[in-house]
């Protein structure tokens, strides 16, 4: 068979590592693509609105100019007027008589409303007034928020990924460590003796006999009875494993240096890939203080980057506007005056939800765990003991 050649293996390689990110790629790039398309379609409805000047906002101005022709110099006189009266006054009116379309909807804005629609933020200071956007509005989150979940999942597989084989090196670091402290010299001289034996594997081509194998190794007479049965067990499973492995057709390896032979494989392989989302967050074992911090430190990275450009915002106050947005709370009482400049962070909203989704999903899980704990404890402490009668 003809050997793979070197520029060959390199776009085999590289065919494999795209179909790998194919799924996620394409997840992200819809959301993407339903993002500009609603910005568009909500910037054309709404940002081109007729704005008419109601009844009550010339109630509204009437009101206002009696108060504040009716002040006077004295202080304590208007101290009502301030406390009471204009505070009043302003709740009843309706922000949308203080907002110019074509400001608060052009694209930039219009696509940061996106945004919280299908994250199920909805900060409550950007929302559709006309009919036809309130329409549309309820069918782009209809389909927004179930393809935002989607990449949720997905991006949270990656992260759970990662984040697992982070913990376990930490761990597996931390045991050798600990293990080269407690060690002694004739403890660990046995042990590295023992694991060398262990990981010696012997290929046996033929099936041989048990008979034919003992008598095959005159050495392991010489050795301890207990190292002998290690050996004779090992060379045992290798012969078993040798005589259960299929016989290979080499006219089907031929994909290897023919990546066009392996379309169907590659096409199963990216099905497969679909049909693996969100497994990785639900075997995911991480303890949830470490998430904590980690979420600590995603967010407090945040809230010093974002008052440079949001001046009214100090560490603290941005620190509960990032845990506000990335929860999905949105309760809509910080405000941003540039919100074309937090759209560039929109990846470091994906993120730190998929961070958050990670440490609730594992709260859920030690939730459950307790609740079961409990729930066991409780009925053992209600089964009735077994009473013996003498006979």
């Amino acid at each position: 068979m003809a050997t793979t050649s070197q520029p060959q293996r390199g776009k085999t390689t590289c065919k494999k590592i795209f179909w790998a990110m194919f799924p996620h790629a394409c997840f992200i790039l819809s959301l993407v693509i339903y993002a500009f398309l609603g910005a568009l379609m909500f910037s054309h409805i709404e940002g081109t609105r007729k704005v008419t000047v109601s009844e009550e906002y010339r109630t509204f101005l009437q009101n206002l100019t009696y108060l504040t022709r009716n002040l006077s110099d004295n202080v304590t006189e208007n101290e009502k007027v301030f406390k009471n009266d204009i505070p009043e006054l302003f709740n009843r009116a309706d922000p949308v008589w203080f907002i110019n379309p074509e400001e608060r909807w052009n694209f930039f804005g219009s696509l940061f409303f996106c945004c919280t629609v299908f994250t199920t933020v909805g900060y409550g200071n950007t929302y559709p007034v006309t009919r036809i956007g309130k329409y549309l509005c309820m069918l782009y989150a209809l389909f927004g928020i179930p393809l935002m979940f989607l990449v949720l999942t997905d991006m949270g597989d990656i992260l759970a990924t990662v984040l697992s084989k982070c913990y376990n090196k930490f761990r597996e670091l931390q045991s050798k460590i600990l293990a080269s402290k407690l060690c002694s010299g004739s403890t660990c001289s046995k042990s590295n003796e023992l694991k060398s034996r262990a990981q010696s594997k012997i290929v046996i081509n033929e099936p041989l006999t048990i008979m034919e194998l003992l008598r095959s190794q005159s050495g392991m007479k010489r050795g301890p009875a207990k190292y002998r049965n290690v050996e004779l067990f090992e060379m045992l499973i290798a012969r078993e494993n040798e005589n259960t492995q299929p016989a290979r057709n080499k006219s089907m390896e031929r994909w290897s240096s023919c990546p066009e032979l392996a379309r169907e494989k590659t096409v199963s392989r990216v099905i497969e890939n679909f049909d693996k989302i969100g497994k990785e967050v639900e075997k995911l074992d991480v303890p949830i203080v470490l998430m904590v911090l980690v979420i600590f430190l995603y967010i407090s990275c945040a809230a010093g980057v974002l008052p440079r450009w949001e001046k009214k915002m100090d560490f603290q106050e941005a620190f509960y506007f990032c845990f506000i947005t990335l929860t999905t709370i949105g309760f809509g009482d910080t405000k941003l005056e540039h919100p074309k400049f937090f759209l560039f962070f929109s990846l470091y909203i994906m993120i730190g939800m998929e961070i958050v989704f990670i440490a609730f999903k594992l709260g859920q899980n030690r939730l459950i765990a307790l609740y079961k704990k409990v729930i066991s404890f409780c009925a053992e402490k209600n089964v009735p003991s077994k009473k013996i009668y003498p006979k």
